[in-house]
């Protein structure tokens, strides 16, 4: 669910060389040899009639992780999302959202093409959630003229926001305005183990204010593919149809399903990454002409404002020594520390780009 850079295309990296540090996203983790293992050997039937038993032990185990009733496995975090939202909503309702939301600026304007809906974005900030002042004053109550909000959603850590870890008591008071106005909330989670982790929260205990919620298995866990999309039975139910719906209907799954189940046991590790970026950052921000805030997560973000050259441009120039990370807009960069980086990638990933800025100040 990494954004490209806004040109509208990736940082083309050749991974069979094998000096290339990849932090162009956390996405581009590789299965462990005990996924492929798990997936060689997984239980498997036709998820669509529910007879995959390795995909349902997958939805039970993420329903209780996250203290919701039923649970749901979809092939991508974008699916998942635009499914929650479709689930949630009626054609021409309103959805309430940050300007910077994932569902919002990186899935290829699901929202109206697949829900019929129309998103209204409000500037959430620092916070990176709306407060419950902005969730107030962008409601819109449903009458003869306007067919009124249906949806608020949250992000959870916030990607565009820089990893942003959002403490659970800013997601409970958004999350309180919007049920006291009567709609329904739903949280992009697609890096929520990392906030859990940086936070100190348990995932049941961060999500239990909101109505439904979607994680990815494929980021930080290291799971080749996949997500799940929590929520009440009812609601879990409805998701379903329309993950059929959005062609999201698997069969035999189980092969990727069990490598899923192995990643669930990589959350408590997601703390190495997140040491990681804050070595990252603080190493980068000693370089002449780079500026990188210290991270919540496992997300850097570089400013090269001060080398007087583009974020793509600098992206570009690393990426010549073997570096390989996005440009995020015009003078930003970001960087994406994960389990197939360890201490030793970062110190060369910091001196081939210390190497960089100085042939470009």
């Amino acid at each position: 669910m990494g954004p490209p850079p806004p040109t509208g295309r990736y940082f083309t990296v050749h991974l069979v060389e094998q000096n290339v540090i990849d932090l162009r996203s956390d996405t581009v983790t590789r299965p462990s040899a005990e996924m492929r293992e798990s997936a060689a050997e997984a239980p498997v039937g036709d998820d669509v009639y529910r007879d995959d038993p390795t995909v349902n032990e997958l939805e039970s185990r993420a329903a209780a992780l996250a203290g919701t009733e039923a649970a749901v496995f979809v092939p991508t975090g974008t699916m998942g999302n635009q499914a929650a939202i479709r689930t949630h909503t009626e054609r021409g309702q309103e959805l309430l959202c940050d300007e910077q939301a994932h569902v919002y600026k990186w899935e290829l304007g699901g929202i109206p093409q697949l829900s019929s809906v129309q998103p209204r974005i409000v500037d959430a900030g620092d916070r990176a959630v709306p407060t419950p002042a902005q969730i107030r004053e962008g409601y819109v109550a449903e009458d003869l003229h306007r067919p009124g909000t249906g949806l608020v959603t949250l992000e959870n850590t916030h990607n565009s926001r820089g990893g942003v870890a959002v403490p659970k008591e800013h997601v409970d008071v958004a999350a309180d305005a919007a049920h006291d106005l009567g709609v329904p909330v739903h949280l992009d989670g697609a890096r929520l183990p990392n906030a859990c982790v940086a936070l100190d929260t348990d995932p049941a205990e961060m999500l239990d204010r909101v109505d439904t919620a979607m994680f990815c298995l494929s980021k930080g866990l290291g799971a080749p593919v996949g997500s799940v999309v929590v929520g009440p039975e009812e609601f879990v139910a409805g998701a379903r149809r329309v993950r059929k719906l959005f062609g999201g209907g698997m069969r035999q799954a189980g092969v990727v399903a069990a490598p899923a189940l192995d990643a669930l046991e990589n959350i408590d590790r997601l703390a190495e990454d997140h040491a990681n970026a804050e070595r990252l950052a603080a190493e980068l921000d000693d370089i002449a002409g780079l500026a990188a805030p210290n991270p919540d997560t496992n997300l850097v973000i570089v400013h090269t404002d001060g080398l007087g050259v583009t974020g793509e441009t600098f992206a570009d120039a690393c990426g010549e020594r073997d570096v390989a990370f996005s440009a995020f807009d015009d003078h930003t960069c970001r960087l994406c520390t994960h389990l197939d980086v360890d201490e030793r990638d970062i110190d060369e990933a910091v001196d081939r780009i210390a190497a960089v800025a100085e042939e470009l100040r």
